[in-house]
């Protein structure tokens, strides 16, 4: 299939990734924070510490689009 896209000149996305820490007493805010940026949550886990940590990416702008 990817190379099917290829051959047509279909761009696959490409991501950008980033993991912050959430505070158990403000999740909402902190996802919704990052969402309002462009952000899509992938995964929360446990941290190696005990902690909440999300995972979350975003399409990266192509070259001449605004980010």
């Amino acid at each position: 299939m990817m190379l099917a896209n290829a051959q047509k000149g279909t761009r696959m996305p490409t991501w950008e990734y980033v993991t912050t820490p959430l505070m158990i007493h403000n999740t909402t805010g902190i996802l919704n924070t990052w969402g309002a940026k462009g952000w899509e949550l992938v995964q929360i886990v446990t941290g190696p510490e005990g902690g909440l940590v999300a995972y979350l990416k975003r399409p990266v702008a192509a070259a001449g689009e605004a980010s």
